[in-house]
């Protein structure tokens, strides 16, 4: 049970992972522990992590060989929760398409996973209403930020590209993993160069990687374009060896 008067609930006040499972194994697992310590220490919040570890054990032998997904919630008030859900429809699209929605990075929460997520949420919400499945969030200035659950990548002048950590994004694990399988320019990016690209796709740790038909209005020429293949491919290669390494271990 959850107080009412929790400031999780009241206030969203608190931090959270979501883990993908392949056949019940959590893939990443101590890198999104890594990165839960490091948004609740941004918040002033106290994780017992050896504690969690076990809990999540405890519910991941109980679950059993299924794919889904590990949610893990840590409150204000203490509370731990590790709870197993389906993933959501978006997780088996081959693409999507995108409306972009205005939004300012806080610079208090910037890189926190908090529970404060009602803003990506609404994105979502608002770009649905025009027509789009997914939200794009921009910087008032046009600068692109990502979507409001998963980072975004696109091909302009040849090259591929993504936005980098610095102008106000979560540092992704999925992200991270394509970062070192291609070569990917980061850096400060434009919407205009964005609306240009040949092609472009999603990373996530529930989406992996899904291609971008459309940014607003603008259809893109490839979907699946050849650069979108490979980042798929590059990201199951690895999802396979590490997973391949997690079993034996």
């Amino acid at each position: 049970m959850i107080p009412a008067a929790d400031d999780g609930l009241l206030r969203g006040d608190g931090v959270f992972e979501v883990i993908r499972l392949y056949d019940g194994r959590p893939y990443a697992l101590e890198e999104h522990l890594d990165r839960l310590e490091r948004s609740a220490a941004a918040i002033e919040l106290r994780i017992e992590r050896s504690a969690f570890e076990e809990e999540i054990s405890a519910l991941l032998s109980e679950f059993g060989e299924h794919s889904a997904q590990l949610r893990l919630v840590v409150t204000r008030g203490g509370r731990r929760l590790a709870f197993t859900e389906n993933l959501p429809p978006y997780a088996g699209w081959e693409s999507a398409s995108v409306a972009t929605v205005t939004y300012s990075p806080s610079e208090i929460l910037n890189g926190v996973k908090s529970l404060s997520y009602a803003a990506n949420m609404e994105a979502t919400r608002l770009a649905r209403a025009r027509g789009a499945n997914e939200a794009l969030l921009v910087r008032p200035d046009g600068t692109v930020l990502e979507a409001p659950t998963s980072t975004v990548f696109w091909v302009s002048d040849g090259r591929l590209r993504t936005p980098s950590l610095d102008v106000g994004i979560l540092a992704s694990i999925t992200r991270d993993r394509l970062l070192r399988e291609l070569d990917v320019e980061e850096g400060s990016f434009g919407l205009e160069d964005l609306e240009g690209a040949s092609e472009a796709f999603l990373a996530s740790t529930v989406r992996e990687v899904q291609a971008i038909s459309a940014v607003d209005e603008t259809e893109l020429p490839e979907c699946p374009g050849a650069r979108t293949q490979a980042a798929a491919e590059a990201f199951t290669a690895v999802l396979d060896r590490e997973l391949a390494a997690s079993a034996s271990s």
